[in-house]
């Protein structure tokens, strides 16, 4: 069912519920007037730029979004004290958990700002825009709307579709909630005009994983069609990123795409974010020990070291974490200093794994599943998977799965939308695979943003 809603997190729900009549009368935090910011291929060009520093922004790639992968899953463990980490260990969110107000603010932010690029840009008279560059400026604004809402349906369930930019306070009160598979209709919608707007790499060019090309759409409508079980799409276009062995391929040993320090961009990455020292990623810090100047607030579990350091398991995996002299074990993904790590959004292992898993859903070729799976254990220094039946294949993908994406946004996400939660987890109240909509938007909605089924 539809139900209006009156103020979304765009307006970014940095203000107490006190002073509601005044946050009222200001301008959105995430405003921006589009009359001065997008005129000419300049200012478009240093628009999108800016939905990329959003997209990799603490509250959404940067660290918080992605912890809500890892923590909810069965991998980490939280070494602090505060309870708004440990609910997500435990799946005992609250709807006033500040983590969750926090990403849902995070990601509103950067749909706004897609939405003036996708909104402005065609519409410029500028010499210097060509028609390509618009196409390719316009259909990257695309493909991170379309990753936005997919994280957000993924995570909430069906949400406000906000399509349009946030001009002033008042113009998304008459927003409609839409529901879940409204949800992702959009997200395909944006995919596809992305998928018609952005060029793929020439014989002369390489793809930048920095920034979407065409194979990055393609790479997340893999992803896209796994979620929605459609498995021979996922199949498809899983099969169109995985063909372009002159672009991607999955780096020896396992670490190759993350260390040495210098290892950015590389062949594994179909996309990711990048930082710098005056923009670094807040990972590392929650990450590092206080011995290499960080704050070890999550940490790898001992069930997981077990795994990892397991050579017939883990492989060369094992470079994923590492021990202090004081015998303390952290995850190792995120180690530079200054925190230059890059955030990794799709790696070529996923898509080869997606493909693996629509093969093996479809049951018409498991031993291209099995090459698939194989593939991703060879590069980890394993022998072939000894499975054979299909619901062991797919059991070993998802094991895979587990390893190989351990310190990304996966786990959770997987064992949800394969209804594995409960059996691996023990989750067994099935309104918990959704998380709780942030108290204050619920507020904020005056009753119009009713709160998610099993929440208060």
């Amino acid at each position: 069912m539809n139900v209006k809603i009156f103020l979304i997190g765009a307006f970014a729900g940095i203000v107490s519920l006190a002073s509601c009549k005044k946050f009222l009368a200001l301008q959105p935090v995430d405003y921006v007037s589009d009359q001065v910011t997008i005129v000419d291929a300049s200012s478009a060009q240093t628009a999108v730029r800016g939905i990329y520093r959003a997209l990799a922004n603490d509250n959404y790639y940067g660290s918080l979004f992605q912890s809500f992968g890892y923590l909810s899953g069965d991998n980490i463990q939280w070494t602090g004290s505060q309870s708004i980490i440990q609910q997500f260990i435990t799946h005992t969110l609250a709807a006033d958990n500040g983590n969750l107000s926090s990403v849902w603010a995070g990601i509103y932010a950067t749909i706004n700002q897609a939405n003036h690029v996708i909104s402005k840009v065609p519409n410029v008279n500028d010499p210097l825009l060509t028609p390509a560059l618009k196409n390719q400026l316009t259909g990257e604004a695309y493909f991170i709307r379309a990753l936005a809402y997919f994280d957000l349906a993924r995570t909430w369930g069906g949400v406000p579709l906000a399509l349009t930019p946030t001009l002033a306070s008042g113009d998304k009160n008459k927003l409609l909630r839409s529901s879940l598979d409204q949800t992702y209709a959009q997200v395909l919608s944006d995919l596809n005009a992305a998928d018609s707007l952005l060029p793929l790499p020439s014989a002369a060019t390489a793809p930048n994983p920095v920034r979407a090309s065409r194979e990055t759409v393609w790479a997340l409508k893999a992803r896209y069609y796994l979620y929605r079980q459609n498995w021979a799409l996922a199949e498809n276009y899983a099969s169109q990123v995985v063909a372009d062995t002159k672009n991607y391929s999955l780096l020896t040993p396992y670490s190759s795409f993350f260390n040495p320090a210098s290892a950015v961009a590389t062949r594994e990455s179909v996309f990711e974010l990048a930082y710098s020292s005056t923009y670094v990623n807040a990972h590392r810090g929650y990450w590092q020990p206080p011995a290499n100047g960080g704050t070890r607030q999550w940490a790898p579990n001992d069930a997981f070291i077990a795994l990892v350091n397991n050579p017939l398991i883990g492989g060369n995996r094992s470079a994923l974490v590492a021990k202090t002299s004081a015998g303390l074990w952290y995850g190792n993904l995120y180690y530079r200093s200054p925190a230059t790590d890059p955030a990794y959004v799709i790696r070529i292992a996923e898509v080869y794994l997606i493909r693996a898993e629509a093969r093996a859903q479809q049951n018409t070729d498991l031993s291209g599943a099995l090459g698939d799976l194989n593939a991703v254990r060879t590069r980890a220094g394993l022998a072939g998977s000894p499975a054979t039946t299909q619901a062991e294949i797919l059991l070993a993908i998802e094991n895979e799965r587990r390893i190989e994406f351990a310190l990304e946004p996966h786990r959770w996400y997987d064992l949800v939308r394969t209804g594995r939660a409960a059996a691996v987890l023990g989750l067994t109240d099935p309104n918990k695979v959704v998380f709780p909509i942030p108290v204050s938007e619920v507020n904020l909605g005056k009753g119009n943003l009713p709160q998610n089924q099993g929440y208060n």
